[in-house]
């Protein structure tokens, strides 16, 4: 195997007012600005149609972009075909060959690429190893479990040493126990070598969890970027605040400005948060569920529409003339029910006001 670290070579992406029309006028990506720092995972996570796959593609050479530029390290990539990209990708459907052995599965790329026989053996053995599949090279991918299957896709593209390295929905095909176990591999092979990573899924849990920064897409645009507690915390808009996690989203007056501070007032239960450059006036809020305040001393009057024992909280669905609202709580030993009326307030770090 050569001296060359899976990883050194990584290069950032970047993306020049790049847009992507299908026949006439689909615009599948609108003019979009982005920066993929080297090392880095970022993923575009976005509803079905949004654009997100579509950028992926373009980055790849699958798709070819209508206007604008994509950079790849500082080379200009954007007319150039897939192969000579130095990109690779792996498939939501991991596309392995059911009648080749895992080994020459991820041996195949470099084989296609002129590597020697015994190179290729070598690196593909390596790339195993550093997927923690070391002792299943002479194994059928029917032999193996999905997970497993997901490692040797990751093996074969990572032997090749990309630059950047993509996943397109790649833990859609996995149970939920196994995604959890998958996502944290693929973050841990990421972080060890210093990889550039472009990710997409649908999945905000997923994005939360393996993200340096997350691109969140609508409509065939760039909606907000930001690192996951950036965006969890502090959403531009009310499709960001809803599509990052769960959030409630209630209207609300600012009734005072003190500086960079607001204070709101709901149904008389007022809350003192960041501004957010919002002026007095008529505003909605997003809170987390976690962030809700059941049963305080002051706050909004409420009833308690159901209750749910999930195991390790409580989830309830709270009524109020403010509407409907998600709430959970840790006390599982002496939960409310249904019809039990209670004041609801705000966590000192709770609600957020969203600008947009």
């Amino acid at each position: 195997m050569t001296d060359t670290k899976i990883g050194s070579k990584a290069a950032p992406v970047r993306f020049e007012n790049v847009s992507k029309v299908f026949g006439k006028d689909v615009v599948a990506v609108d003019n979009i600005n982005l920066n993929v720092e080297a090392g880095k995972l970022v993923t575009l996570l976005g509803p079905s149609g949004c654009g997100k796959t579509t950028t992926l593609r373009m980055i790849a050479g699958l798709e070819m972009a209508s206007s604008g530029k994509i950079l790849i390290g500082d080379r200009d990539v954007t007319k150039l075909p897939a192969t000579d990209r130095d990109v690779s990708m792996v498939f939501q459907s991991y596309a392995l060959f059911p009648h080749m052995s895992v080994l020459e599965n991820v041996m195949y790329g470099l084989t296609f690429s002129g590597f020697a026989k015994e190179e290729a053996r070598s690196r593909a053995l390596n790339g195993l190893e550093l997927v923690g599949l070391q002792g299943f090279d002479s194994r059928l991918p029917s032999e193996l479990s999905g997970g497993q299957q997901q490692r040797v896709a990751v093996a074969r593209a990572l032997v090749l040493e990309p630059q950047v390295l993509l996943f397109d929905e790649p833990l859609s095909n996995l149970d939920a126990k196994l995604r959890r176990q998958v996502r944290e591999d693929i973050r841990a092979i990421q972080q060890d070598l210093g990889l550039t990573v472009v990710y997409v899924t649908h999945d905000q849990e997923e994005a939360l969890a393996v993200s340096d920064e997350i691109v969140v897409m609508r409509n065939a645009a760039i909606a907000q970027m930001g690192t996951p507690r950036q965006l969890y915390d502090a959403p531009n808009d009310r499709f960001v605040a809803d599509f990052i996690g769960e959030a409630n989203l209630l209207e609300c007056q600012i009734v005072e400005i003190n500086g960079d501070a607001a204070t709101i007032e709901i149904e008389g239960y007022r809350h003192t948060l960041p501004r957010r450059g919002l002026s007095e006036g008529a505003a909605t809020i997003a809170v987390r569920p976690s962030r809700l305040v059941i049963g305080s001393h002051q706050g909004i009057p409420a009833t308690v529409a159901k209750a749910t024992y999930v195991g390790v909280r409580m989830e309830y669905t709270l009524t109020g003339e403010f509407g409907q609202v998600f709430a959970v709580h840790d006390d599982v030993d002496a939960p409310l029910d249904p019809g039990t009326e209670i004041k609801m307030g705000f966590a000192d770090k709770g609600p957020v006001l969203l600008p947009g």
